[in-house]
């Protein structure tokens, strides 16, 4: 991973029927980028009926041996079925408990040997609507079996000696029952599944009958995975604390509904009501009552209220028991950074964790560093659903992308900083001003061009070392304003020529390029071969690395907002999003404090003047190094 010296390249096994991965395999010999692996047949062992081999690395000997489930099963036999799992809930009240369709492939042999299998579960209510992965993939059926499970888990995970289960959310696709972005019928959606697969729940044969179905052939071991909404409901599932789930891979998810639609009381301009209708027209109808309740919880007013916290899943992290595997873009606009900030800082200290922490926007690592991330999600599922001792969970904690396609290791994540706060009214970020005017209009692109009317700035002179920022920071304002309410920005520069990824253009940091690669068996109806991608690169002198926003109305508490008395003075914190930025010697630090954001938080009336009282204002940041 990242060819680093003295870390494992978590090997794929013997791919070179599958296509995959970039391996050479000649006389028992399997070379990848530099390193040299033998197989020793003597460490080849039976785990079931799942293969499990051993791979040493030269001039590593005596060190732990990684291993690594081998495709031993096929493919194109696997078994391909559905059933609806009974949730517990009637959300479209017609009188019968919602059933959600899970589609499920598992090996054809392990059935017949009597072996059972864990399951790797994504939950989604795109399967659909709108598709799966970078290519959109979406569920295909014959004579109403499954026959396309979109991405690539499927393909190389089920020769492996695993079951894939793709669970449509109730509302989608083909489940009964309604969506409600987050709420109780989409956790539920998901952990009755894994009820089931542990003989907690029931299953039938197909939507109305009354035949039962069986889960005899699984071990009872699931690990969630998914991007966006998907990896969200596998934290949400997580936060029940539900016996069987062993692990999950949330990738660019939501911990908290509330900070995804508000941010300390600002409301942004979108809101859940744009996703409540995310499949068939004929749900507006039959789902309006969850619907309009959504809508009534998602006041304006930006107060954190009952239906924001049911859906708030840090909240609930003390109860996770699954092991954390979170990739993340440090440039998600969508889902931003402060959503995996939260939710690791939240976990238990009993909970293992890993993070991957991408210069992309809103990606999966299949798309940014496609092998390494396959190689080490296979050993993740290997260690935590099949019990392979194979050392990933003594392996570095943290890789970090520095910059396109150059990667770091670090053993813990966050860095071990110093917490430092600075005053706004210090020599070390010297200010330009204290007061500016509410620009609606403007965005940080406009206030990082230079002084103006619409922000204030804040500067340190050029560095003489390295600074990591490594966590989460925040600041405290204190400000009065002319009108009744005001909005708050804080956003972090980094001044200097900078080289990261255009998270701004349509592939939010990657390209697509026309040659494909592949990972795993096909079948003519299932394809393991996806497109390639390389880094769309781009170079600034302006990097925004941190954004933070607040409703200054709400400095007393975010469940109420106040009207603001002109004149007087009101202090607020706020977080800004969870980073690891490293500022490099030569550039300097700029903090800009600012009004609405254009294009993203919902503007107040009028254009208040906002003045900040710099002696009692101050910037949190966990730094190694000094400014």
């Amino acid at each position: 991973m990242g060819g680093v010296s003295g870390r494992w390249e978590w090997g794929l096994g013997a791919l070179e029927a599958e296509g995959g991965g970039g391996w050479e395999v000649a006389s028992g010999v399997m070379r990848r980028r530099g390193w040299l692996w033998v197989v020793d047949l003597g460490l080849v062992l039976l785990l079931g009926a799942t293969l499990v081999s051993g791979f040493a690395q030269v001039g590593d000997a005596g060190k732990a041996q990684p291993k690594a489930s081998e495709p031993v099963y096929d493919y194109k036999h696997a078994v391909r079925e559905t059933v609806w799992v009974d949730i517990g809930l009637d959300e479209d009240r017609d009188g019968k408990n919602d059933r959600v369709a899970a589609d499920i492939i598992r090996p054809e042999e392990a059935a017949e040997r009597g072996v059972k299998v864990p399951v790797i579960m994504d939950a989604s209510p795109y399967y659909r609507c709108c598709g799966r992965g970078n290519e959109s993939q979406k569920k295909q059926y014959s004579d109403g079996k499954p026959t396309d499970f979109p991405l690539f888990y499927d393909n190389y995970f089920v020769p492996r000696g695993y079951a894939v289960v793709q669970v449509d959310l109730a509302g989608t696709n083909r489940s009964t029952g309604c969506t409600d972005v987050g709420g109780p019928s989409d956790i539920a959606s998901a952990k009755a599944v894994i009820d089931w697969l542990n003989g907690r729940a029931t299953a039938y044969t197909n939507v109305a009958g009354n035949t039962r179905a069986q889960a005899s052939w699984a071990t009872g071991k699931v690990g969630m995975i998914g991007k966006s909404w998907d990896g969200t409901i596998a934290n949400g599932v997580a936060a029940t604390g539900v016996d069987g789930l062993e692990t999950i891979v949330p990738i660019s998810a939501i911990s908290s509904w509330y900070d995804y639609y508000r941010a300390s009381g600002a409301p942004f301009l979108d809101g859940p009501a744009t996703l409540t209708n995310i499949d068939e027209a004929a749900r507006r109808t039959r789902c309006k009552q969850v619907d309009d309740a959504i809508g009534r919880g998602a006041r304006p007013d930006g107060n954190y209220n009952a239906m924001w916290a049911q859906r708030d899943y840090v909240a609930g992290a003390a109860k996770a028991k699954a092991s954390v595997f979170i990739a993340h873009g440090l440039n998600d606009l969508n889902v931003r950074t402060i959503h995996f900030g939260q939710w690791w800082a939240a976990l238990p200290p009993t909970v293992e964790k890993k993070i991957w922490l991408a210069q992309t926007g809103h990606v999966d690592p299949f798309d940014y560093r496609r092998a390494v991330w396959v190689e080490t999600l296979h050993a993740w599922f290997d260690h935590y659903l099949l019990g392979v001792d194979n050392g990933i969970d003594r392996a570095p904690q943290a890789d970090i992308e520095r910059a396109p396609g150059q990667w770091t290791t670090e053993p813990v994540w966050p860095a071990r900083t110093t917490p430092t706060t600075v005053a706004l009214n210090n020599k070390v970020l010297q200010p330009q001003g204290d007061a500016f005017t509410d620009d609606p209009g403007h965005d940080e692109t406009d206030w990082t061009k230079g002084p103006a009317k619409d922000h204030v700035t804040f500067t340190t002179g050029p560095l003489a070392a390295d600074v990591r920022i490594s966590g989460t920071p925040s600041i405290t304002v204190t400000a009065r304003s002319s009108r009744p309410r005001a909005r708050l920005t804080a956003i972090l520069v980094d001044l200097g020529k900078t080289r990261t990824r255009d998270f701004t253009a349509k592939g939010e940091g990657v390209k697509d390029l026309a040659t494909r690669s592949c990972f795993g068996a096909s079948t003519p109806d299932d394809s393991a071969c996806y497109l390639d991608t390389t880094a769309d690169p781009l170079t600034t002198t302006t990097y925004v690395f941190s954004r933070g926003w607040a409703d200054l109305g709400h400095y007393a508490t975010r469940t109420e907002r106040h009207d603001l008395r002109p004149g007087t003075d009101y202090s607020i914190k706020f977080t800004l999003a969870t980073t690891d930025h490293v500022v490099p010697a030569g550039h300097r630090l700029e903090l800009i404090v600012a009004g609405t954001d254009h294009g993203l938080l919902e503007p107040v009336d009028g254009t208040p003047e906002v003045t900040v009282e710099l002696g009692r204002s101050s910037l949190f940041v966990p730094l190694t190094g000094a400014l």
